[in-house]
Formats: structure tokens, sequence, C-alpha cells
């Protein structure tokens, strides 16, 4: 990857942090706090988008420019559902789910453990 592009890709990943804190937020503001649709919206929006290039043949620097910078910054949601859709399209259904199933309850138990070790500080 040029140095052209790794810049392009700070860039994007920028205008997608701020993408997602703005939307998170608005969403809040309508919605209110009992459940966080806000990130729902951001996490599923994303997914779509990525599937969106995915499925319009987007390849190469420019899917990593869309998909890794803009959307990694914005959901990295998007990027573990395309992961776990790639190996579901290989037949690999197993792998998919265990992905799924991996991600969703160890990342939910990082989240305990930094809790849990942050207290600790």
């Amino acid at each position: 990857m040029s140095a052209l592009a790794i810049l392009a890709l700070a860039a994007l990943g920028g205008v997608g942090a701020v993408a997602r804190h703005l939307t998170v937020f608005a969403v809040a503001e309508r919605s209110g706090d009992q459940f966080p649709v806000g990130t729902l919206v951001v996490n599923l929006s994303g997914s779509l988008i990525v599937g969106l290039l995915l499925g319009a043949g987007v390849t190469g620097t420019t899917l990593t420019l869309l998909a890794g910078g803009l959307l990694g910054s914005y959901t990295t949601y998007s990027a573990w559902m395309a992961d776990s859709d790639g190996l579901a399209r290989e037949g690999r259904p197993q792998a998919a789910a265990l992905n799924i199933f991996l991600s969703l309850f160890a990342g939910l138990a990082a989240i305990i453990i930094g809790r849990a070790l942050g207290g600790l500080v």
C-alpha cells in the first residue's frame, strides 16, 4: 500500500469515527437510553454498506479504504459480520458460527475482565 493510500486510510478512519459519534448521539437523543439504538444503527448500517461494497465487487485498495478505513472506524461490527459471511460462503458454517460465538462472548468477557482490572488501578 502506498504512502498516499495509508494517509487516505487514516483520514477516512477519522471521518468514520466522527460519523459514528454523531450518529450514535443523534439517534440516542431521539430514542432515549433504554437500549443502545444508536450503536445498533451504526453496526447494522456499517454491515449493510460493507455488504453493498462486497456485492458490488469492490476490491483492492478501494475496499481497504472504504471498508477498513471509513467503516472500520465507524463500526467494527461490519468487519466481524463480513468475516463471518465469508466463512459461511466458503462452505464453513461451523467456522462462521464459531467466529460469531467467540467474538460475541469473548468480547463480553473482555469487557468484564477489563472493567475488573481497571478497577484495580
